[in-house]
Order: C-alpha cells, then sequence, then structure tokens
C-alpha cells in the first residue's frame, strides 16, 4: 500500500531564527578569536544559551592536554582547515561521525577503517575521510589512528556512551549530525557521508550520478532509482554543495519541528513527497543494494559490491559481530582464484547475531 504524500508548508516551518538564539553563536566567535575576554565571553554565552534544549556549535573547547591547546583560531577556521587537508580536487571530502562507544579499541572505528585498508582500491580514501568526533574521548582515539579528525559538540548533550536506537539521546545526535553537514554544504564541500558501521570494499564514486544533487542508500531498492517508495537509509548519501542541497538540508533540518520524536531518516521519508523538493528543484536518486548493500538487504554479487551497512541491527556487540564476519567473508573472496569469483557462487555469510533484530536500525 503506498503511503499518503505529506504536505508540509516551508514558510511555517523555515521561520528565521530570533535574535536570541544568534547570541551564542556570535559570542563563541569572540571567545575564539580574542583571548584577552575569554571568561567575560564565556559568561555572557552560558548566560544567553537557552536553556530548553541543547545548543550546537561547531566544536568543544580543547583541554590543555591537547597538542592544539594554545592555538587561538577559531572553531570556524578548523573546520575549514581540515575539510580543505582532506578534500579531493573537487572538493569532495568523505565525513563519518564516531562517539566514545564506538572508539573503543577493537570496536567499530577500528573494523571501519579496516576496511579501507582492504578494499579493492580503497586504502587511498583514507586520505580523505574526516572524522568527526562527538566527544573528548572519541576525539582523543580519532587522533591517535588518523590524519584528519575534527572534534564537534552538542552543548548540555552528552554522545559519549551508545545511544540506543530511537532514545532521545539518539534523536538528538542524529539532528546534531544533519545540521553540521548542511554548514559543510554552505562552505562549499560535497560529501559523502557514511555511518562508521558501513564497510567500504570499493570507491563508489563511480556509481553514483553524476548530474544529481542528493543520493542516499537503502534499506531496501524497489529497482528503481526514481522511485519515491524505495525505503532509503541516511547513513550513507552522496550530497553535492549548492544553493539547492543547502536549501534542502534546511528544510530538513527545520522539519524535525512537525514531526517530533522521529529520526531523521523517518523525516526523510515524510518529506520525500512534499511539493517544496519540486519547487527548490533538488535532483534526488536512491542508490541500488547491489553496489550499496547491508544486511537489510545484502548486495549479492561481491563483484558489484561497494559498501555493506551493519543496517536492520540494534546493538553494538551484534554489530561488531557480524561486521567481524562481512570482514572475514571479504578476505575470502579476495583469496579466490579469479575463475571462482566470476562463478557468483560465493555469498555472505551474514546476517548472524543481527538476524533477530527489528527494521530500521
Amino acid at each position: 500500500m503506498r503511503k499518503a504524500r505529506v504536505r508540509l508548508s516551508p514558510r511555517a516551518l523555515m521561520r528565521p531564527p530570533s535574535p536570541r538564539s544568534t547570541i551564542p553563536g556570535r559570542c563563541l566567535s569572540s571567545l575564539l578569536l580574542v583571548a584577552a575576554v575569554t571568561l567575560p565571553c564565556a559568561v555572557l554565552y552560558r548566560a544567553a544559551a537557552p536553556t530548553s534544549s541543547p545548543s550546537w556549535r561547531p566544536g568543544p573547547a580543547i583541554p590543555d592536554t591537547s597538542p592544539i591547546a594554545t592555538q587561538l583560531e577559531s572553531e570556524d577556521v578548523r573546520l575549514e582547515k581540515v575539510l580543505e587537508e582532506a578534500a579531493m580536487e573537487n572538493k569532495t571530502v568523505i565525513l563519518t561521525t564516531l562517539n566514545a562507544a564506538w572508539a573503543t579499541p577493537g570496536s567499530i572505528i577500528d573494523l571501519f577503517i579496516e576496511s579501507f585498508q582492504i578494499g579493492d582500491g580503497t586504502r587511498k580514501l583514507l586520505d580523505h575521510l574526516v572524522i568527526i568526533a562527538l566527544d573528548k574521548q572519541a576525539y582523543m582515539r580519532c587522533l591517535s589512528i588518523h590524519a584528519h579528525c575534527f572534534p564537534l559538540i552538542t552543548e548540555g548533550a552528552d554522545f559519549s556512551d551508545e545511544k540506543l536506537f530511537m532514545s532521545a539521546g539518539y534523536l538528538s545526535m542524529m539532528w546534531t549530525r544533519i545540521e553540521f553537514l548542511r554548514l559543510v554544504l554552505e562552505k562549499g564541500y560535497n560529501f559523502i557521508f557514511s555511518d562508521v558501521d558501513i564497510l567500504w570494499f570499493r570507491n563508489p564514486l563511480p556509481q553514483f550520478y553524476p548530474e544529481v544533487d542528493f543520493q542516499i542508500a537503502c534499506d531496501h531498492f524497489m529497482g528503481d532509482a526514481f522511485d519515491l517508495e524505495n525505503i532509503p537509509n541516511g547513513g550513507f548519501n552522496y550530497v553535492k554543495s549548492n544553493n539547492r542541497t543547502i536549501e534542502f538540508y534546511k528544510f530538513w533540518h527545520a522539519s524535525r519541528e512537525k514531526f517530533p520524536g522521529h529520526h531523521d531518516q523517518d523525516v526523510f521519508n515524510f518529506i520525500k513527497h512534499d511539493p517544496y523538493l519540486l519547487e527548490m528543484g533538488i535532483r534526488v536518486r536512491f542508490l541500488s543494494t547491489a553496489y550499496f548493500g547491508g544486511l537489510c538487504e545484502p548486495s549479492r554479487d561481491f563483484s558489484k559490491v561497494c559498501t555493506m551497512h551493519a543496517n536492520c541491527c540494534i546493538g553494538l556487540s551484534r554489530k561488531i559481530h557480524d561486521l567481524r564476519v562481512m570482514l572475514d567473508d571479504w578476505r575470502t573472496y579476495m583469496s579466490l582464484p579469479w575463475k571462482v569469483k566470476r562463478s557468483r557462487a560465493f555469498s555472505w555469510r551474514v546476517p548472524q547475531n543481527c538476524s533477530l533484530a527489528p527494521l530500521g536500525s
């Protein structure tokens, strides 16, 4: 049965921010640029910030133990520097987010990076990966294992522990991500966003549609990249920086107020039929699970698969187990004689521990 189309009013959702909401940003800028007024500005920021919900800002104050503690450059400049250093020639970066729960040695982040190292032509893509750390522990771990790290903080929120699917902390983390990605677009950078529980086995760039603004992976792919009834997954997407995508991310983020209690993926499903998307002219395509698979719908052909996602799986230990099985399966496939590879007789041994998990995680 087809879902009813949801019509939103862009004017109702895209209200300009109140003067009160802009105070923290101006104060933070002053704090970072003028060291001499650090304390007074910090006091003003704390006094002016809203208390009803967390207030987002680009990054946390780095502790004195950090190698960059003495730098006075603004967070905005620091982000620009990280993006510039990691970007491809066409200003495309690969982004993922990380918290402490997924950053411990032997956890998700190590499996994520290992997939780039053993994938077919993917090792060089690590040069273009920026890990967005959501807490101090994740940031310090990133600095120890990767070249491009950026600290992101949400005032009043703690993203360090494992967030249960659809909990308040999980929802806050997802919407912080959407707001940050909009900022990256505004800086003129295209991005491939990948959840950290996605393994990369081939370079996905050749599989993207060249003239499309926004491309998103699917939990379930209906066979047509244009079909709005595809079931998308917000954990993997390729987005080009232009006025259409910037406006879309603003609209997407603002729409959370229209649909409280839903995460970004659900809200995308609600707004993908909205006439405002046609009005803004954004070109959207859905990516086939033949190339961008997951536990919901695995890629069947090892000669095509680019990425595999531990979706449809709730629980960190479950994800780690099945991701390790995927890595082992890939190693086995790569060691096979060419004739055996061409036979396409090889298949994934997953899901295993994730097989009892509900849809949509």
